[in-house]
């Protein structure tokens, strides 16, 4: 009964507490409004000027494309000498919480505002205290401009500035000072796109030309950081990756027919990226990292195009064609195709393009004197077709043999001018075609040798362009 009786009598002394601080509040407001005016310049000497202590805190980054879209927490402490009393004649009141509409507050504005809307700052209460010590927070949506510099897109690093000055007042009648050395990001909300590295703070004091009295303003310069890991998994490593395509247009064969649909398959498809990169960028004179990467890529393509072009028409030489000139059999087929390890079909590194061609033509000989007529007429008629020579191997020559249907009934060779021509023509035509052969197989081995060469030069420009567009970010 005793601890009711205790717990009534501590809330109705509360209570009596409260509604005595609601009196004593209620009649503070109106002693202090009561000859206040919120037009002037609330000090007891005009000649001095008024201390304002501004400090901004960062707390989300909404947006930045040539235009800063933050949202702040303003804080704004003064002194008012005109709203202070004794807190012992108003039962130790210390502080009380007014609208901000029935105070003097100073003008500060966003310089560098680059909103359509010019409506003042919100309305909320300020926090007043017995000494005339005045505390506003107020939050904003600001719109600064800020000139972002893309030519490191995107590793790119910006610096945005937020301008705080007193609009109308000079710096003898209202002077800013910092709250804090910077901004205060403890209360910051991470971006996807921007890391914040940084909000330093300094004064400036300026002379504008159309007053002689100085004007303090206080400068926030906000350190962003673009995070990159999306535009390289997005945008820079499709690009790596279809440049390499293009070297590999050299190594298809020639006779696929894809060559240069390749290449052009290619370009179209860095042409899409590079329409991506320039939505996803502000306008800027500066042409970005990205684009420049974009750019010599794309012309590498469109040279190795033209150069899988000119390496067709080599490969595609038919027999009316010039035969090789001596110089590209030396320095191409003998030599380059050795560095390169370009073979034919059958063809090793012991035994190169031309020893075939001479293996060929030597056992060619060799059969030749063994059948020639002349040599062979002077001792006893031989026999065309021995049965020793069945088991020898074959060699193919285009010579007419003279034996074979023309010897007569007492063993002399008597052979038929007409079967000679005939016999004859046939095997010139055989030695043309054989030629002509040779010289398009060997056109097909330039045009390969020249293949093999672009590819690794092409390979060797990816790998170090890629190295040094990458090595110049920040």
């Amino acid at each position: 009964m005793c601890v009711c009786v205790c717990v009534c009598v501590c809330v109705c002394v509360c209570s009596a507490a409260h509604c005595s601080q609601g009196q004593f509040a209620h009649k503070l407001l109106n002693d202090l409004m009561e000859n206040y005016s919120s037009a002037l310049r609330p000090v007891d000497d005009t000649d001095k000027s008024l201390n304002v202590t501004l400090q901004v805190t960062l707390s989300q980054i909404k947006d930045m494309n040539q235009v800063l879209i933050a949202y702040l927490w303003i804080r704004q402490t003064w002194h008012d000498a005109h709203l202070k009393w004794s807190k012992e004649e108003y039962d130790g009141l210390e502080v009380i919480r007014i609208p901000s509409s029935l105070v003097w507050r100073p003008d500060l504005v966003l310089y560098n505002k680059a909103d359509d809307d010019f409506s003042g700052p919100v309305d909320t209460n300020v926090v007043l205290r017995y000494n005339g010590e005045i505390t506003w927070d107020t939050p904003a949506i600001t719109k600064s401009s800020c000139v972002v510099d893309v030519s490191y897109f995107p590793f790119d690093s910006q610096q945005c500035n937020l301008t705080f000055g007193s609009w109308t007042y000079n710096g003898n009648q209202v002077d800013i000072a910092m709250g804090m050395d910077s901004g205060d990001l403890s209360d910051f909300v991470e971006n996807v796109e921007w890391e914040c590295h940084g909000m330093p703070a300094t004064k400036n004091v300026i002379m504008y030309g159309c007053c002689s009295d100085p004007y303090p303003d206080i400068t926030y310069t906000l350190l962003l950081q673009r995070r990159s890991s999306f535009y390289i998994f997005n945008l820079l490593l499709p690009c790596f990756l279809i440049s390499f395509l293009a070297p590999l247009g050299f190594y298809l064969p020639a006779d696929s027919g894809e060559k240069v649909s390749l290449g052009v398959t290619v370009l179209l498809a860095l042409t899409v990226f590079q329409m991506m990169v320039a939505e996803s960028m502000p306008p800027s004179e500066n042409v970005p990292l990205i684009g420049k990467y974009y750019i010599a890529t794309m012309t590498m393509v469109t040279a190795s195009t033209a150069l899988t072009i000119f390496i067709m028409n080599i490969h595609f030489c038919g027999a009316e064609a010039k035969p090789v000139p001596y110089w590209a059999k030396v320095l191409i087929i003998d030599y380059m195709s050795k560095i390169f390890f370009v073979y034919e079909v059958g063809e090793s590194c012991a035994s190169p393009f031309g020893q075939m061609e001479e293996s060929e033509s030597f056992h060619g000989q060799n059969h030749k004197k063994k059948l020639h007529p002349k040599e062979k007429a002077k001792g006893a008629p031989p026999t065309c077709c021995p049965d020793d020579d069945k088991s020898a191997a074959f060699t193919l020559t285009f010579d007419p043999c003279v034996y074979c249907g023309c010897r007569g009934s007492s063993g002399i060779l008597s052979c038929d001018p007409k079967l000679v021509r005939n016999v004859e023509y046939i095997a010139s035509c055989f030695r043309e075609q054989k030629a002509t052969c040779l010289k398009v197989a060997e056109w097909k081995k330039v045009a390969k040798v020249m293949d093999r060469i672009f590819m690794w030069i092409f390979f060797i420009m990816v790998f170090l362009m890629s190295i040094l567009i990458i090595g110049k970010a920040p």
